[in-house]
């Protein structure tokens, strides 16, 4: 992913992109994409709108980026399980590196809602929510539209040289 971020944006999560276990996260694919790409993803274009509309946008930046916060594997609860369990595994990774605001752990915890059942209480985590859903239908497309393609080429190529047999 090539985001350019704004110097302002690099030092409100500084101090997160340094954490070893946080860049972890580049292991773990997701959405075809690095879950740490992802979630920077979530991160810059949520602080963008944030900074827009004159939110706390430095806190809500911060816990946007810790939102997918999980390294373990939470595909052994099934489709569903998997949506309600990892926001509450991101907030208990989040808790453990770094102080976290009521704000930030709603941010976090809440990001999957409606799936999680519990409405966000800020118009930042509502914001987070939404760019999350966004970003991951745009990953999601863009891995299956490389896959359509990428399959396409294999299927032309077989059938050119099958003809070039005959």
């Amino acid at each position: 992913m090539i985001l350019l971020f704004s110097k302002e944006f690099e030092l409100i999560t500084k101090d997160i992109s340094m954490n070893n276990e946080f860049m972890k996260l580049n292991t773990c694919i997701h959405h075809g994409i690095s879950r740490l790409d992802h979630s920077y993803r979530v991160a810059y274009y949520s602080y963008k709108i944030m900074k827009f509309l004159k939110l706390n946008y430095v806190e809500g930046t911060r816990a946007a980026l810790l939102h997918d916060f999980f390294t373990d594997d939470v595909d052994n609860y099934g489709a569903l399980g998997r949506y309600r369990k990892h926001p509450k595994c991101a907030l208990e990774n989040a808790k453990k590196h770094f102080s976290l605001t009521p704000l930030q752990e709603d941010i976090i915890v809440k990001h999957m809602f409606p799936v999680t059942i519990t409405p966000p209480k800020y118009l930042e985590s509502v914001i987070v929510d939404i760019v999350d859903d966004v970003a991951s239908i745009y990953e999601r497309v863009s891995a299956t539209t490389h896959e359509v393609s990428y399959t396409t080429m294999v299927i032309v190529t077989m059938i050119t040289n099958f003809i070039k047999f005959l």
